[in-house]
């Protein structure tokens, strides 16, 4: 009967609070650097408010994985170098997040790739991450991508990848790799990126928040 209530209770939280349109930094345990790219999500947000129409606040809340206070945002971002663990309370709430609607977008700031799958593996165990076909709707919701996911940042040389979890065929997790576009929505002078790679990793932000917001 708790669990009911409990559930009963984050969807309507959910329902109430996801047409604010906000988005969240996610704070995870392991000793990962969740607050890198401090000044990523707020040029990402001046941007969309911009040119896609959202009104987001410029200031992103951090939320604890395992907070109620994730279910008030339709949009979670995670971000980090390192290791990530989640407890059974985490996967437990992750979980209630996702199946009620909200989206989760990972992008590995280096090195997060050898920690990801086997946590996210916790929380759909049925599932594998699946790379994304450049023609899914992520790619060209509001700027089109038709080799799907641009390349910002070198890293380790490999070809950049979006790879997704599903929920009845919704796409409730998305995992970028090997890209950095993070790094790409600092501000200017942090990377030395040109003005042409910059817009790519913003056009291709604005994408997923518009796609995390309508779907």
């Amino acid at each position: 009967m708790k669990r009911i209530l409990y559930i009963f209770l984050i969807v309507f939280c959910f329902s109430a609070f996801a047409k604010a349109q906000d988005l969240a930094v996610l704070k995870y345990k392991g000793g990962g650097d969740w607050y890198s790219n401090p000044t990523a999500l707020p040029n990402l947000i001046d941007f969309c408010n911009k040119n896609i129409g959202t009104a987001m606040d410029r200031k992103p809340q951090s939320v604890d994985v395992h907070s109620v206070d994730l279910f008030q945002f339709p949009l979670v971002h995670m971000t980090g170098h390192g290791n990530v663990v989640f407890d059974d309370a985490d996967v437990e709430n992750l979980r209630d997040y996702l199946i009620s609607g909200g989206f989760l977008h990972i992008d590995d700031n280096y090195g997060m790739h050898q920690y990801l799958p086997k946590e996210l593996k916790k929380i759909f165990p049925e599932q594998e991450l699946t790379e994304l076909p450049a023609s899914h709707p992520i790619f060209s919701t509001a700027y089109n991508f038709p080799q799907g996911l641009p390349k910002i940042h070198e890293h380790d040389g490999k070809r950049p990848q979006a790879l997704g979890l599903f929920y009845e065929d919704r796409l409730v997790v998305l995992f970028t790799t090997e890209s950095d576009l993070g790094d790409g929505w600092e501000d200017p002078e942090v990377h030395g990126d040109p003005e042409s790679i910059r817009q790519k990793a913003l056009q291709m932000g604005a994408n997923i928040v518009k796609y995390a917001f309508e779907n």
